[in-house]
């Protein structure tokens, strides 16, 4: 078996019509690409020279075309085994909080995209991995945690 760590995993937030709580962006995965027809969040690897964040803020843009107004760390790291190529994977999770008004622009990995709202969001949610993060999210992050003020992350311009 191997261990890979050179992935990372962004929930991707904004505020709710009403303003007064939020909803988490799902894509639909293409059929042909891997696990196709699927509602999955941002997720991707980490290339050669580029930190954890960079990375993240990098699918934002190629999977969404989304660019945070607040970026965090979460202080977890998910692990989750894959038998396709029998890796354990170590992912960092990253939370982009985004402007309600701007607009998702898929690349060719997906062919949909929906807004979830927090309510609905865990049951919708189909990696176990990924509950304890959300959990996690909404407590440190979203509900203004004793944390929050140390897992914000400066927001680098693309490159």
């Amino acid at each position: 078996m191997k261990s890979r760590h050179d992935m990372i995993t962004v929930f991707v937030v904004r505020s709710d019509e009403a303003g007064t709580s939020h909803e988490f962006l799902q894509l639909h995965r293409s059929p042909a690409d891997y696990l196709g027809n699927t509602w999955q969040i941002v997720r991707g690897g980490v290339d050669a020279g580029e930190s954890y964040p960079q990375a993240a803020l990098r699918e934002l843009r190629e999977e969404a075309g989304l660019t945070p107004v607040e970026f965090f760390r979460l202080g977890s790291v998910e692990a989750f085994y894959t038998d396709l190529n029998d890796t354990l994977w170590h992912s960092i999770p990253f939370c982009a909080i985004v402007a309600r008004n701007q607009s998702v622009l898929l690349n060719e990995e997906h062919d949909d995209y929906r807004w979830v709202s927090r309510a609905e969001i865990e049951s919708l949610t189909m990696w176990a991995s990924e509950r304890p993060l959300l959990a996690e999210l909404c407590r440190d992050i979203l509900d203004d945690g004793l944390a929050k003020p140390y897992l914000r992350m400066k927001i680098e311009p693309a490159s």
